[in-house]
């Protein structure tokens, strides 16, 4: 009961330290722009966006041309007599005489055209929905029926090379065909609620209309069923929304939690705490709690207003604790608010871009599941996903922060929180304090092994962002990359316990150092990929990232390779051989990727 006590009486400071961290003369301005930002948000809601507004010029000389024109804000609608147009054909994007179009040579006047077009298509429409007839002006409604993509982006299977060139060949369908029912003749809505809908739906002035409707929790009335200029496919903008909607509150709140990190270390207030007889993890289990409690109430509170499942909080849960242990790490890190701002900005671009940009993919790729926001979209799609997709998502995010905050906890005192050294160095220093001088072997074993999950989430990230790159560029980026990062985690141990004593590379202690941390990369890497990463290494682009794994002397001599390179180049050059010997090892490994991959050697 005392450690539960220690840490509900410091996560009751943290809250109220949280209340008064603002000072009063700030707090009336800071309500004073809340206000407005509502305010502002609010009529921005009612009357929309207007970036557009006026950006189009066009001439017309019929008046009902231009009173159809009026009611798009993005033209500026100027009616003048047909020599008059001609004569200045030049001054407009687009001239509209004698029930012709003529539109101007630039890029400003194609995309004039477009939505001239389009508007020209929402007229058309708003004469077929007044005819007294609805199904003579609109013959056939398509019944729309979701169905889950079964593509198989296998292409390592069996042995098969990698081929740079695509293939020519005609595709053959595979697999069972299944019968489809015909569709019923008649339609389960009336008449009257399809020219509702109709109406509703082409009375929507701009494109960011739907995108909003992601969020809305009205269904439509007319179920499934559209007419064929309705159809569209799936837009990955929905992803960017759940993006912006879930993500951006959890990580703005996480900033208070390295606020307060930082504050009581540049104001030095953490002596205090840290004098008293409680553990440090009690300590920063206290201070985050509340942080804590109150992302999961964003969380909660976004989840029901939008009406959507509760589920979805599960997924949100690991990137939470994700976001807390980064943003405890970050102020443990930095001297000043300055190099606070730099640090926490690099690490939302990352850490946004890993969740956002696979759940582009969502019900189209595997590797869409790597990213939990993946599985609330499927939520939301209402599709299930089953415990092993949990895991292959969060498990990352689990791992990670779990091992984040094992080093902050192993940093959290005082000659760690109140150094003034350089960023690099602090962060060699929070390394070398998970490496005990009695044990190096162990340690370097065990730090190999924890840093998988690192070199794995970052190498998915960089397997989303090479994934649209044409063929080979995307093969051959990952190939680089892939390898460089491997090679780092793998010789940072080294590294430190080399600055920290150079004479510890003596002969022995070389080869077995190098040992430990090679066996210690394949045993992580190996366990890893049995709980969560199986199907992406099945895929092209996965084989890059885990080749080889079914021998395990093949791999395991490859890291040791590598990272005796880098404790050589060391021992040779010191510090300064740290980098040349990452670039032998990084063309090392490659050059054995493709030898399996495309058989360059043999």
């Amino acid at each position: 009961m005392g450690t539960l006590t220690d840490i509900r009486t410091i996560a009751r400071w943290e809250v109220k330290k949280s209340l008064t961290m603002m000072r009063r003369d700030m707090l009336p301005l800071a309500i004073v722009l809340f206000v407005l930002l509502v305010a502002v948000t609010g009529f921005s809601a009612r009357s929309g966006l207007h970036l557009q507004d006026g950006m189009y010029r066009i001439g017309v000389d019929d008046p009902q041309v231009a009173q159809l024109l009026e009611g798009d804000a993005r033209f500026t609608v100027y009616q003048l007599d047909p020599p008059t147009l001609s004569a200045n054909r030049n001054a407009f994007d687009i001239v509209v005489s004698g029930g012709i179009v003529y539109p101007g040579t630039s890029e400003r006047a194609g995309a004039a055209e477009i939505a001239l077009e389009r508007d020209y298509a929402k007229y058309v429409n708003s004469v077929y929905d007044n005819e007294t007839d609805l199904f003579a002006a609109y013959p056939l409604w398509i019944d729309t029926q979701s169905v889950k993509s079964e593509l198989d982006f296998l292409s390592t299977r069996g042995g098969q090379y990698v081929s740079a060139a695509p293939n020519r060949g005609s595709p053959v369908p595979q697999g069972e065909v299944k019968e489809i029912p015909t569709p019923s003749a008649t339609l389960a809505v009336s008449e009257d609620t399809l020219r509702s809908q109709l109406v509703q739906s082409n009375a929507k002035n701009t494109q960011i209309s739907r995108y909003t409707d992601v969020l809305s929790t009205t269904g439509s009335t007319m179920g499934n069923f559209e007419t064929p200029s309705q159809l569209s496919p799936p837009l990955p903008f929905d992803s960017i929304i759940l993006v912006f909607v879930f993500i951006f509150p959890l990580y703005f709140t996480s900033q208070f939690f390295m606020m307060s990190i930082m504050g009581e270390r540049i104001e030095r207030k953490g002596e205090i705490l840290l004098s008293t007889p409680v553990k440090a993890s009690s300590i920063i289990i206290g201070k985050m709690l509340p942080y804590f409690m109150g992302m999961l109430a964003i969380c909660t509170g976004l989840t029901l207003y939008l009406k959507a499942p509760l589920l979805i909080i599960l997924p949100l849960i690991p990137v939470i604790v994700f976001f807390l242990a980064n943003a405890l790490l970050i102020g443990m890190l930095s001297r000043s608010f300055k190099e606070l701002s730099f640090i926490s900005i690099f690490f939302s671009t990352v850490a946004t871009s890993y969740l956002f940009f696979p759940s582009i993919f969502a019900n189209v790729h595997v590797i869409s599941l790597i990213s939990p926001l993946t599985l609330i979209v499927l939520t939301m799609q209402g599709t299930a996903w089953t415990l092993t997709d949990y895991l292959y998502s969060t498990s990352l995010f689990w791992l990670t922060a779990a091992f984040l905050f094992y080093i902050a906890a192993k940093n959290f005192k005082e000659e760690r929180l109140f150094s003034e050294k350089n960023l690099v160095t602090r962060m060699r220093e929070f390394l070398s304090e998970i490496l005990p001088q009695k044990h190096p072997f162990i340690s370097l074993f065990l730090l190999a092994g924890c840093s998988i999950p690192f070199v794995f989430m970052i190498q998915m990230m960089c397997l989303v962002l090479f994934f649209n790159l044409p063929m080979p560029y995307s093969l051959i980026g990952l190939l680089l990359l892939a390898a460089l990062i491997e090679e780092i985690a793998k010789g940072v141990g080294i590294y430190t316990i080399f600055v920290r004593n150079p004479s510890f590379l003596s002969g022995r202690n070389l080869v077995f150092a190098c040992g430990a941390t090679a066996l210690g990369f394949l045993v992580g890497e190996k366990l890893l990929l049995f709980v969560t990463l199986a199907q992406i290494s099945d895929s092209v682009f996965g084989s890059i990232l885990f080749l080889s794994l079914g021998s395990l002397w093949l791999p395991l001599l490859l890291h040791f390779a590598g990272v005796l390179i880098v404790a050589l180049c060391l021992k040779k050059w010191g510090r300064a051989g740290f980098a040349p010997g990452l670039a032998i090892a990084m063309v090392v490994h490659c050059l054995y990727n493709l030898y399996f991959i495309l058989g360059w050697i043999g």
